[in-house]
């Protein structure tokens, strides 16, 4: 082992406590904590780097194992292994609350100690690995969907709020002096802004400056002569270069 594997043992029996000790640092494991009630066990974990704790079940005290694995779960991200010569039906279902990483019932031998120490850490690395990725993957998802949001709409101010207006919720904007009016089907927008600038913000292949005073969506177009275009109910004006434009691509 390259850097020892950091144990915490909670055994309120002194004796299988160092027999236990013993074992582990002849393995190779660091102990760096051998304690016999609940408040010792959760000062040595506020004290010390913990890699993994074997945990007796039943205490002398009031608070019990269970109480202990109880409070890593909520508290720290280790794995802990539960050592108990309880393995009645409802001390297991009691045990199983908690989600121990295991559970090894006295009395046992070195080997088996070893073995549920190396597969509960290595089920432990294996599923934070595994957590780590879908957290990368969510958050990939989570920043194309952002992405996605904001290249597809825009964001006008009013009384206070920023609305977000999807692209193709605006049918058209009209210069209005200083200020453009943005028109979506049942609602009208107030923005400061040049007509030109604001069409910079639009997509290009969906936006057009149909007049001098006027950008439209043209797939809001519902009707043209040879002076207008109805979009929505109302006639706007458009400028000859643009009748020519939607002309040449319409299919008539």
């Amino acid at each position: 082992m390259n850097q020892l594997i950091k144990i915490l043992i909670l055994e309120d029996n002194v004796i299988i406590a160092d027999d236990m000790q013993s074992m582990l640092e002849d393995i190779g494991y660091e102990i760096v904590a051998n304690v016999v009630d609940f408040e010792s066990a959760t000062q040595a974990l506020k004290e010390n780097q913990v890699d993994l704790a074997l945990v007796d079940i039943v205490l002398a005290t009031e608070k019990t194992g269970i109480d202990f694995g109880k409070h890593i779960r909520e508290n720290y991200n280790i794995p802990f292994i539960f050592v108990t010569s309880n393995s009645d039906k409802a001390t297991v279902e009691n045990a199983k609350s908690v989600h121990p990483s295991g559970y090894l019932v006295k009395p046992f031998e070195q080997q088996d100690l070893f073995t549920s120490i190396e597969i509960a850490l290595s089920n432990f690395n294996e599923a934070a690995s595994a957590a780590a990725q879908t957290d990368n993957v969510v958050e990939e998802e989570n920043k194309h969907l952002s992405s996605s949001v904001l290249r597809n709409s825009i964001f006008v101010k009013k009384n206070q709020h920023y609305y977000r207006i999807p692209f193709d919720d605006i049918q058209y904007v009209k210069a209005d002096n200083v200020y453009l009016e943005v028109y979506t089907a049942d609602k009208n927008f107030l923005v400061r802004s040049a007509l030109k600038d604001y069409l910079e913000k639009l997509p290009s292949e969906q936006f057009y400056r149909a007049h001098k005073s006027y950008i439209v969506n043209i797939d809001h177009i519902e009707a043209i002569n040879t002076k207008d275009i109805m979009i929505n109910g109302k006639n706007i004006p458009i400028s000859k270069e643009f009748r020519e434009f939607i002309l040449s691509n319409m299919n008539a």
